[in-house]
């Protein structure tokens, strides 16, 4: 199993970082703006058919709006803007994200501690504060100033609505 399909506790899998990018990117864009799966795909390097399954599972948990056509394509749902990164995991990589032992041991907590645990606990918490304090609409206004960038495309400029 690679190190990108495995559930680790806090390690983000290329699924997660896709839906943020994503998230991200849609976010970027006007608010009546559609835009196209292959078109995010572009923009970000990244698969298009791999992203397309991403994108629909975040439309499954709500924080995207999907339309089938011509014109189809994705955009943010209402309330994804104020969305928070730890929302986006949760759907990505489950509700036992936060949850699970850093050794992977199927029992873990106060009473039952790896050996790892009591060490990992007050820095998974602080892991998950950053990550609930970061809303999609925050992150999108940091890579729209600029001073952030999105995608490992050099000299690509993410921004404007194209669908």
């Amino acid at each position: 199993m690679s190190l990108s399909k495995c559930h680790l506790t806090m390690i983000l899998s290329r699924t997660s970082q896709y839906a943020i990018q994503a998230m991200i990117y849609v976010a970027m864009q006007p608010r009546d703006v559609v835009v196209l799966n292959r078109n995010i795909a572009q923009q970000l390097n990244v698969p298009a058919a791999y992203l397309a399954k991403v994108l629909q599972h975040l439309c499954k948990g709500n924080l995207l709006y999907s339309y089938r056509g011509r014109l189809g394509g994705f955009r943010l749902s209402d309330t994804a803007g104020k969305a928070n990164l730890m929302q986006v995991l949760l759907l990505t990589e489950g509700p036992g994200f936060a949850e699970e032992c850093l050794l992977g041991l199927k029992e873990c907590s106060d009473e039952t501690a790896c050996p790892m645990h009591r060490r990992w606990k007050p820095i998974k918490q602080k892991i998950i504060d950053l990550l609930s304090s970061q809303t999609v609409e925050k992150l999108a206004r940091a890579v729209q100033t600029g001073k952030y960038r999105l995608a490992d495309l050099p000299g690509v400029v993410i921004g404007g609505g194209h669908s």
